[in-house]
């Protein structure tokens, strides 16, 4: 009887080592991203129980407001060149799949960039969705936008990540909260264009803990972390003087106001 208490026990311990104690789970931790005051842990990268790697990053943006940034990827950013200028060094080339003019959402972002101190060239696919299908409880209002996606593989159907910009405007201008959740794995379907996601012996391998400590390391996340940092405040330094220019409207004027999101 002790022998099979034992053999019972043993197998239980085998499965967590393998699945870890939130297994197959979409879980990501959220706590803290949706306050309006300063949590703890605002810029970092720490692994979840689940092997999920939380990055953080927080840009300050003076002049900058939540309406332009969401103007900047919906409706101003559209060749490689507006890509390049948002970070020199580390992008390369972009396209667009499934882009509406003015829309984010449904959207794939197509991408060649470099990330952080890594000089390896990386191909992602980025498809952007509505922000309660990552953050359930996101509410619009004026001035804030919550920015939200799949990023994956380009050249293979999978994706590996989620992730959300969150902005709220301030008296100075804009900050951004910057989420990205490393190890949460799906195959989307292998359908030209698709941004279906669908079950696979992939993705149920990719979501264990095992797989996720085998595969992401700390080193990738301080990675993304840098790279978040680098990008969004270039984007901060460039983004009032641009939204004038092709809107018309300042960050204090009355059209910038009444198209907060």
């Amino acid at each position: 009887m002790k022998k099979r208490w034992f053999a019972i026990i043993a197998v239980v311990l085998l499965a967590f080592g393998i699945f870890g104690w939130n297994p197959f789970a979409a879980h990501r931790d959220v706590s803290g991203i949706l306050d309006e005051g300063y949590t703890g842990f605002e810029t970092g990268v720490e692994r979840q129980s689940n092997g999920v790697y939380k990055v953080r990053a927080l840009t300050r943006m003076p002049e900058v407001k939540a309406e332009m940034v969401r103007w900047w990827f919906a409706d101003y950013m559209q060749t490689t060149e507006h890509y390049m200028r948002w970070h020199p060094k580390a992008h390369k080339w972009m396209d667009w799949e499934n882009k509406s003019p003015g829309e984010i959402i449904g959207a794939a972002h197509l991408v060649h960039e470099t990330i952080g101190r890594d000089p390896t060239v990386h191909k992602f696919r980025i498809q952007f969705v509505e922000p309660t299908e990552i953050l359930p409880d996101w509410e619009d209002a004026p001035g804030k936008a919550a920015i939200c996606a799949y990023a994956g593989a380009l050249e293979e159907p999978m994706n590996f990540s989620t992730m959300c910009h969150i902005l709220r405007d301030r008296e100075f201008g804009a900050e951004m909260r910057s989420v990205f959740w490393m190890g949460h794995v799906s195959k989307r379907a292998e359908v030209s264009g698709s941004n279906e996601r669908v079950w696979s012996p992939e993705g149920m391998a990719g979501n264990t803990w095992l797989a996720r400590n085998l595969l992401i390391d700390e080193e990738m996340a301080t990675n993304l972390m840098t790279h978040a940092i680098e990008e969004m405040g270039i984007l901060a330094d460039f983004l009032p003087e641009l939204y004038a220019q092709e809107t018309g409207a300042g960050p204090d004027s009355e059209g910038a106001s009444d198209n907060d999101a």
